[in-house]
């Protein structure tokens, strides 16, 4: 098993010989406005896996596939180049990533829309309750009455209201 930063490097080459074969070698009418976008090779640099985007309906996309397909002992072929004692077998996947950045381009137009929508109501929108929506103290509350004395208060409005239990009395001061 090669080491991760080897094999990179000869992913690296193989997305080059592949992406010039296609360019300058393979002459297939079916092969479309390719571009090679990632290719990954296994641990033992055996085979190597090759990504890729077709620009076009999905005719072309199929009949591009196919024309990678009858191509591929070619540029398994030029493979030979790389110097190392096994050329790697060739598997060519259609790039999911165009498809998955239309969906995210999508996904971010709606959001802006909606966006675009909650800053209109916001626009409009009034607070709910007071303008002021914090509480002050009663205007009617005298700032120089002491502790002792509302103490002494609440425990007159107690015996006012009649209990006359001690209990009451003493849970109202606390």
């Amino acid at each position: 098993m090669s080491d991760p930063a080897r094999a990179r490097k000869i992913a690296e080459r193989i997305k080059a010989i592949v992406a010039e074969q296609l360019e300058y070698r393979v002459k297939d009418e079916r092969l479309g406005f390719v571009t090679v976008t990632d290719v990954r090779v296994t641990g033992d640099l055996q085979h190597a896996t090759v990504f890729y985007t077709v620009f076009g309906s999905d005719d072309q996309r199929a009949a591009t596939a196919a024309a990678l397909e009858s191509a591929k002992g070619k540029i398994r072929s030029a493979l030979g180049q790389l110097g190392i004692r096994l050329t790697p077998s060739l598997e060519f996947i259609a790039d999911a990533l165009p498809e998955g950045a239309a969906h995210l381009e999508d996904l971010l137009e709606a959001t802006k829309r909606r966006d675009e929508q909650i800053a209109a109501a916001a626009a409009a929108a009034r607070y709910a309750g007071d303008p002021d929506p914090y509480r002050r103290p009663a205007e009617d509350f005298d700032d120089d009455v002491e502790v002792g004395d509302v103490s002494d208060q609440a425990a007159a409005a107690d015996a006012s209201s009649g209990s006359g239990d001690g209990a009451a009395s003493d849970s109202a001061r606390a």
